[in-house]
């Protein structure tokens, strides 16, 4: 009988959202969702009665964060990565891992660090993904129809009919321009790339192998070494994995896609300006987290969680004041924040990472 397992992966810092998503509070640790608990909970109970067995895939650095947020995992079911060497590396080790102990298994991916409403809904796309790996071999993509004309988003093209329910995925496009996304929107046949994933794990590892050798052979070099218990040897087999994301080096690339269509609230949430708008925004359009005086400010965000905030006379700014760093920055530059980490990496600021 197959065994449907569940992988969660759950490394990376969201420089975007600095200074409050850090190396010591990955976004995935943070409650952004709004009730208060971390993303990585919301995920893990969202997923935990769809799956037999449920996984975390890390980056060694953020071993005890994860166990701090889910207590309940134990060794066993925590992937470690010696080091974050990008989701090539991440879901091959992670499905390589999974076929030693559940050859027939099929595994779903879903990310950790995203706000997501709607569990009727999420069961419904889960169970339906999950189903036609199963039933059709094939690698199965979640996708959404685009509410918007998102420039922050990728989209995959899924105009046709597919087996089990699904749609045919024809081509990616990674984060058009403002007139291509409002073209996509107006025509029809896109969907949001929602980088969850549903595959039995013998196909997915066909498609590495036959895509991505090079990782394929070194995550199976990777895996001896961890079954001759020489972890030392694991991590540095894996430091010298070339670094690419899963879409890249196997998705553009095979011919065995389908899509579900899902249909649940779902947000990335990958920059300041993206939290704001998920935050209510009072008569003059300013989001406030924490406690601020706003006079003669509007369409702004204020994020406080230590003292408050004063402005006077802003218009579309962030503000983020956190222990020990202060971020101000216009909500139409929230992706730039990125850079900011980038220049402290340059100086050797390691506190502040």
């Amino acid at each position: 009988m197959t065994t449907t397992v569940a992988v969660i992966p759950a490394g990376g810092a969201g420089t975007r959202l600095w200074p409050r998503s850090r190396r010591s509070t990955p976004k995935h640790a943070l409650p952004l969702g709004g009730g208060g608990r971390a993303l990585l909970r919301d995920t893990y109970d969202r997923v935990h009665g769809l799956a037999a067995e449920v996984y975390v895939v890390t980056e060694l650095g953020q071993r005890e964060i994860i166990q701090a947020v889910l207590p309940e995992i134990d060794d066993g079911h925590l992937i470690v990565e010696p080091v974050a060497r990008g989701t090539t590396n991440a879901y091959g080790l992670a499905a390589m891992t999974v076929e030693e102990r559940h050859p027939d298994a099929v595994m779903v991916a879903m990310a950790s660090d995203h706000v997501v409403r709607g569990r009727a809904a999420v069961t419904k796309a889960v169970r339906a993904a999950l189903r036609a790996a199963e039933r059709t071999n094939s690698i199965v993509l979640f996708g959404l129809k685009p509410a918007f004309a998102s420039t922050g988003l990728g989209y995959i093209h899924a105009p046709r009919r597919g087996p089990a329910g699904t749609r045919r995925v024809e081509s990616f496009t990674e984060k058009p321009d403002l007139r291509t996304a409002t073209r996509f929107l107006k025509s029809g046949g896109y969907y949001w790339n929602l980088a969850w994933f549903a595959w039995r794990v013998d196909v997915f590892l066909e498609e590495l192998a036959r895509h991505a050798p090079r990782h394929y052979a070194g995550l199976r070099k990777v895996m001896n070494a961890r079954r001759a218990r020489d972890e030392a040897a694991a991590g540095e087999l894996y430091r010298k994995l070339p670094v690419e994301v899963i879409d890249r080096s196997v998705l553009e690339k095979t011919d065995r896609l389908l899509l579900v269509p899902a249909d649940f609230d779902w947000a990335d949430i990958g920059n300041w300006s993206e939290l704001g708008d998920r935050v209510h925004a009072d008569a003059h359009g300013n989001s406030v987290e924490g406690e601020a005086v706003l006079v003669d400010t509007t369409g702004s965000l204020v994020f406080g969680d230590r003292r408050l905030v004063a402005a006077i006379g802003v218009k579309d700014m962030i503000i983020v004041d956190t222990e020990d760093a202060l971020l101000v920055v216009p909500r139409s530059r929230a992706q730039d924040v990125r850079k900011v980490v980038d220049a402290l990496k340059r100086a050797r600021k390691n506190r502040y990472l």
